[in-house]
This record gives C-alpha cells, structure tokens and sequence, in this order.
C-alpha cells in the first residue's frame, strides 16, 4: 500500500474515534420513564486511556433530565424609588415616586400540590410573584413565609400535578464530588452546568446586606449572629437568575439551594454557593406549618472564622489544636448554661455526628427547634464529655432605646473615638470610627475584635461617629448588623451580628 493510501486510512479512523468521543460526551435529551426517575443512579462513561484503562467519567443526562423538571422561573415585580426624580431631587429629600421594577430568580418544586423554595432574596420586597413552568404554564404565587437568617423563601401556585426534586442527605456530600447547578441565568431557559463541590461549611458574611449582590468579601457570620451560612461551595457555573435553584448530585438528588457567587464583577468567576438541603428541610417545614421559623437557640459564642487562629494565639492556644467549636462565653440563662458549658470549652459533637468548625456548629444547631433535646460531647482542658442540651427559643431584639450609643457601646464592650483629620489625610480615608479599647469578656473580645481596628461602616452606612454607629444599629434589617472592618495589621473583614445577641 502506498503512502497515500496510509495517509487516508488514518485520517478515516482519527475521525471515527473523534466522533466516538464526541457521542460519549454529547448530551442525550428527552424525558425519563416513571421508572427511571424513582430509582435515580449515577451513571458512568468508560473511555479508555492512553495506558489501556478504563476510566470513569459522570454521566450526567439523567440528573439533569430529573433536575430540569423540578424548577421553575420566578419572576417579581418591586416598587423602588424612581432614579432621577429632577436634578436635586436627592440632595433636598425630596419624596421619590415610586415606580414597578422587575426582576426574576429561579426555584425548586417541593411538593406536587404547589409548594416552591427560593432565595428570600429573590421575593423580599416584591408586589406581585410570578412563576413559570418548564411546559410555559404561568401562575400567579402567593407568598407563604421567609426567613432572611438563612435565606431562604416558601411561596405556593394552585396546582396540583408537579414533579417535586427528589430531596438528597448534605451530610453525606464530600468535597471533590460532582454536582449540577440547575436555574434560569440571566432569565435565559433551563440551563444546567457541572463542577464539583470544592468546600463545605463555608461562611462568606452575605446574608443581611442591604445590596443582595455578593461582591466576593472574606468573612462570616459571628456566633452571636441570628443568619446562618454554612454553604456548600462548588465551581458549577453559578450566574445571576441562578439563585433559589437546584445544586444537584449525580442522581439528580437535591443536595442545596443556590443562593451566592463571590465575584468581583456581578457574575461568575469561579465559586458559588449553596445552602444545605438538610437546613433547608427544616426551614421548608416550619414555614409551610407556621408561616415564620422557629430556631432552638444553644447560646453561646465563639470567634469569628476570620479571626479565629488570630484569637486563639492570644490566648496562648495553638490553632492546630482545636478540633472543634472553641467557646468564647455562654450566656447567662442560656441552655448552653443550664448544661453546665463553661467559656474555653470545645464543642467536638452534636448527636453523635463530628464538629469541626463554629460555623458547623451554628447549622447543626438551627436545624432544631425550641424544646429540643441534644447530645453534645465536647472537651474542657484534657477531659471528653457530654451532656444533654434542651435548646430554648430566640430572644426577641432589643427595644431601640436600648440602642443609645453608650449602652450600646457597653453592649458590645468596646470604646470608640471619631478618626482625626490628620489620620484620614495621613491614610487617605474619609470615614471610620476607631475602636480605642476592648473590655475583657465583652462581645468584641469574645469574636477576636482587636483594639485599634477601624469601624468603616454598618450595614452599608458609612460610620463616622458613635451616634453614626448606633444609628445603623437601629435602622437595621432583621435584626443584623454587618460590619465592615480594619484591622491594625491592615486586613478587611467583614462580620456580621444580631441585635439579640
């Protein structure tokens, strides 16, 4: 055979096994038969390696077939300030007119009769709610409950023929494991995409901001806080619209609700984050049977992740040693109290299941409700124990009264003093309140606030002076407080606390 006709068998078998490969990796649309879709399996691709293996590569078309006809697109109608209102219109507080703005998300059917969970981010503040069916049926919804400590809503349509996601177990979801994120981007149709999860138990301090949009900031929830983070982070393509959808195993089993991104520019770049089915459960059903959340409150407090190795240092603690949820203080009257749990404690186990982390800790926790009986082993000094906890019910927030600055700066156990116009021209800032002294035990002391650190703002607001600060305090949302911070050495920290605290 001549060198021509080499040439041509071979280019003949290069296109046949491309196109193989090709076939292997094209998605296979179309329904699943009731069968399948009740006993949900990952399904694998065997593609040989250059060292003559098999490999196992995810299938993914039937977790997607399965997670694509359980959400739907949600659509809201807001009443905002019109922009605009004559040139001066901000400067003299002149009375904007409100005019309708709309916006959408995405969201998950829970059950057959109607039920659907979203972002509470995606409803807050909306007139009208709209949802849109993968078969283009339309419904008006009603709101039925939400929940801004965890993000999460409950709205119901009049129907009664819906498939509802098959609810996976978080627990059982380890790093490195493949998921789909499923919801309607940029309010485009159906769209799924794949990546794994690349962390668990992530805090990143969105919740409570008055911008919903994540901007990618380090920080977390303090333990004294009433929101609740402990995402599951992955790397499937998360994009505005995406929030209130599906995160998905390779079953097609529901493992999170998408709510945030952290990016420097609005869309992805790399990270999203979900919250926890088995959070979620809990906050579907108690919304569904009461219409608001009912949380068992432990009471107690620990340092802020962002902090934490920094706070254990200073107290002579090696970071390295603390497997656990390291206590800071307990509240007086609180269940941690009646238990018998002392500040220094660690937190290692909650009915049997590992501690690892604070934020861990604070998950567990707010799934129980008040009146909830639970086990928890933990260790002082050398010695493991365990005691049984009866979790009491959430305080209400203090009156706004309680709020003047100096019971708030006891409150908090901290002193404050105005920036000087020397500092701000030396450091080129033009707002902050520095924190001058840090009372032992106080709240700052207990979640590793520093003396010296720098208020920037709360909530948004820029903070200047300490009636700055107790304003925002008294203005805020929910009942949380969002700091942003300086700290001495330079860092940016962002933090997040409840007035009930």
């Amino acid at each position: 055979m001549n060198k021509f006709g080499l040439i041509g068998i071979s280019a003949i078998v290069a296109a046949a096994v491309s196109f193989a490969t090709f076939k292997v990796m094209e998605p296979r649309g179309g329904a699943i038969d009731s069968a399948q879709a009740g006993t949900p399996s990952t399904h694998f691709a065997a593609n040989r390696g250059k060292d003559n293996k098999i490999a196992d590569v995810p299938e993914f078309t039937q977790a997607a077939a399965l997670v694509t006809q359980s959400i739907v697109h949600i659509k809201v109608k807001l009443n905002r300030p019109a922009e605009n209102e004559g040139a001066y219109g901000g400067y003299y507080n002149q009375n904007q007119r409100a005019v309708p703005v709309m916006a959408s998300g995405s969201g998950v059917i829970w059950s057959k009769d109607g039920y659907i969970v979203t972002n509470n981010h995606v409803v807050d503040g909306a007139t009208d709610i709209e949802v849109i069916l993968t078969d283009k049926r339309i419904f008006p919804a009603k709101l039925i409950g939400r929940d801004p400590n965890t993000d999460l809503a409950l709205i119901k349509i009049s129907t009664n023929d819906l498939t509802p996601i098959q609810v996976g177990n978080s627990d059982e979801v380890q790093i490195g494991e493949w998921v789909l994120a499923a919801g309607y981007p940029f309010s485009l149709n159906t769209t799924v995409t794949a990546g794994i999860v690349s962390a668990k138990e992530r805090s990143i301090s969105i919740i409570g901001q008055e911008n919903k949009q994540p901007n990618g900031e380090s920080g977390t929830a303090t333990a004294t806080s009433s929101a609740v983070e402990a995402y599951i982070q992955t790397d499937a393509a998360i994009n505005p619209g995406n929030s209130g959808g599906a995160l998905v195993n390779t079953s097609g089993q529901l493992i999170g609700i998408n709510a945030a991104i952290a990016s420097q520019t609005g869309s992805y770049e790399g990270y999203g984050f979900a919250i926890p089915v088995n959070l979620t459960s809990k906050i579907v059903e108690d919304l569904r049977k009461y219409g608001e959340v009912k949380r068992g409150i432990l009471g107690v407090s620990f340092p802020s992740p962002a902090t934490e190795d920094q706070f254990l240092i200073q107290q002579g603690i090696k970071p390295g040693s603390v497997n656990g949820a390291y206590l800071t203080g307990v509240q007086s009257g609180s269940a941690a109290g009646a238990a018998g749990l002392k500040p220094g404690d660690i937190i290692q186990g909650i009915d049997g299941a590992k501690i690892n982390s604070s934020v861990e800790l604070s998950e567990r926790i707010a799934r129980h409700h008040p009146g909830d009986a639970v086990k928890l082993d933990y260790r002082r000094g050398t010695a493991v124990n365990s005691t049984k906890v009866t979790l009491k019910a959430q305080e209400a927030a203090p009156k706004t009264d309680e709020l003047a600055p100096q019971a708030l700066a006891s409150k908090l156990g901290a002193s404050f003093a105005p920036l000087s116009d020397a500092f701000k021209q030396r450091y080129q800032m033009n707002t902050g309140l520095a924190i001058t002294a840090i009372a032992p035990g106080g709240l700052f002391e207990q979640i590793g606030i520093q003396r010296g650190s720098i208020i920037i703002s709360v909530n948004g607001n820029r903070i200047n002076t300490s009636d700055d600060l107790s304003k925002a305090f008294k203005a805020a949302r929910n009942g949380i407080v969002r700091f942003a911070c300086i700290t001495p050495d330079g860092s940016r920290i962002v933090f997040n606390l409840s007035l009930g605290a």
